[in-house]
């Protein structure tokens, strides 16, 4: 196996809000490759250059970077500037997928169900501009910093009175601010894998947290939060929610792997994209793994997978020649 895919770089870390993540997720993917009999090495971008990257002469590198300069597109981009092939979506797929306005905007295109939203100022808006936005969405609003990950930079509002001090807390992370109707209901998870026609979504996760609240602790750091799956949902709803996942994720241009994740309305069982992740969490509370492990594919098998899909958007042209 370490000659099918010679000196792999695993990239975890990084400088962005979610590094703390990161480094768990990348720890477990790096022993995990190994364990495969891999020649895998670690590598933090934030403790080391891209002039260091590329003097590693990895063949291909497996990203487990979350959040800003990692699952953004940058990261990408210097990848594909250096030509090393890299696991996950490509440049513009990864900048529309960490950005929860614009993957909205085009599942909206698409005819893909999510929820009603208004993209706010994060400076110049007012507390009237406030108030209008609950009148237009209702009371309780979600408040999300576009660009962040991890349940970092959103807020639950379910008062007038409430509103400015959870816009503060969003626009401290991002220049605008996502307004979001809240659906209420259960949480499910979706991992696909593949590309375009050869997506497959894995099996369901639903997500039960304490009181509902799904928050950075409770994602990563307590075993308070309860996961069910296969998700107990009847063979047509399972069908249509996986269906939505892998439409979603064609619909941006995903590939390699992601995460879609959804909110079944209670009133009337209808699901709704929330958001997509094109570098999911790979630690030991992660839920593309369980998910994995419930189609019968271990953790170790799922990098391994996910490495050998690693791959260049963009091919050196053949009459490319340094000046």
């Amino acid at each position: 196996m370490a000659n099918e895919f010679g000196k792999v770089g695993v990239l975890f870390g990084g400088k962005s809000a979610e590094r703390e993540v990161s480094l768990m997720s990348g720890g477990g993917v790096l022993k995990a490759l190994q364990s495969k009999g891999v020649d895998a090495h670690g590598f933090d971008p934030a403790e080391r250059s891209p002039a260091e990257l590329a003097a590693q002469k990895f063949d291909r590198v497996f990203i487990a970077l979350h959040g800003r300069y990692g699952e953004d597109g940058t990261m990408q981009g210097m990848l594909e500037q250096l030509g090393i092939p890299y696991t996950g979506s490509g440049v513009m797929a990864s900048s529309i997928a960490m950005d929860k306005v614009m993957s909205k905007r085009i599942w909206a295109s698409h005819r893909l169900p999510t929820p009603k939203f208004k993209v706010l100022d994060g400076q110049a808006t007012t507390d009237d501009d406030l108030n209008a936005t609950s009148e237009e969405l209702g009371l309780p609003l979600m408040l999300k910093a576009p660009h962040e990950g991890s349940t970092i930079g959103i807020s639950k509002v379910t008062a007038r009175h409430d509103l400015r001090s959870g816009f503060d807390l969003c626009a401290k992370y991002d220049e605008s601010v996502l307004a979001e109707e809240f659906i209420a209901g259960r949480e499910f998870t979706v991992p696909v894998l593949g590309a375009g026609r050869s997506a497959r979504a894995l099996p369901i996760v639903e997500i039960r947290a304490p009181e509902g609240n799904y928050d950075y602790q409770n994602k990563y750091f307590t075993d308070d939060t309860q996961y069910l799956c296969p998700a107990p949902l009847d063979e047509a709803l399972t069908e249509r929610i996986q269906s939505y996942a892998v439409r979603a994720f064609n619909a941006i241009g995903a590939k390699g792997w992601a995460r879609v994740d959804f909110m079944l309305r209670v009133s009337d069982n209808e699901p709704f994209l929330i958001e997509i992740n094109s570098s999911p969490g790979m630690t030991g509370h992660s839920l593309v793994p369980m998910s994995a492990k419930a189609a019968g594919v271990a953790y170790e098998d799922l990098c391994v997978e996910i490495l050998r899909s690693a791959s260049l958007e963009l091919k050196p042209s053949r009459d490319w020649k340094p000046q």
